[in-house]
């Protein structure tokens, strides 16, 4: 896998590799960034949540483009090992939070940090864990108006059922 654009464009990161684990491809990430620029989204100052990180690609571009901080959350321990490899190789290590545990754990422990303004999310296909996630999202001080939530969902996954977030 391969940073796409940022001051680290072009250097190539680890992957996990195994049943379960199907890093975001160079094709999706550089739509999804495409669509967060055209967005207008500022990457310097950014707080950045990698959900079900995997390798941590994604977050990693997110740090490579100016972002300030990223946290990630990876539970299986091979993956959190890749996940620090290409954070101390890339050198954003100190600009990073690995979290080894469950993302709905994770969630609580972050309760009382102030609001990401992007939350990455690629759970496993169909377990059935977007709508717990985004449920304990709706609960925590972790979203608030600006936070731009990004969701890769197998095509069987729907949101009809959701419920939105509000502000007051």
């Amino acid at each position: 896998m391969r940073i796409i654009a940022g001051a680290l464009g072009g250097r190539n990161l680890k992957t996990v590799e195994g049943p379960g684990y199907r890093p975001a491809t160079a094709k999706v990430r550089e739509a999804i960034f495409s669509m967060l620029s055209s967005r207008g989204v500022v990457w310097s100052g950014l707080r950045v949540l990698d959900l079900f990180a995997g390798s941590g690609g994604i977050g990693i571009e997110a740090l490579s483009r100016g972002a300030k901080e990223a946290v990630f959350v990876e539970k299986n321990p091979k993956a959190v090992s890749c996940i620090k490899e290409n954070l101390k190789y890339t050198k954003l290590d100190s600009n990073a939070q690995v979290m080894a545990t469950d993302v709905l754990s994770a969630l609580a422990r972050l309760r009382g940090t102030s609001a990401f303004g992007i939350i990455f999310m690629d759970p496993p296909y169909n377990h059935n864990l977007e709508k717990q996630v985004l449920a304990s999202l709706n609960d925590s001080n972790l979203v608030d108006e600006d936070t731009l939530l990004i969701v890769e969902a197998s095509k069987e996954t729907t949101f009809d059922d959701v419920e939105a977030v509000s502000y007051t």
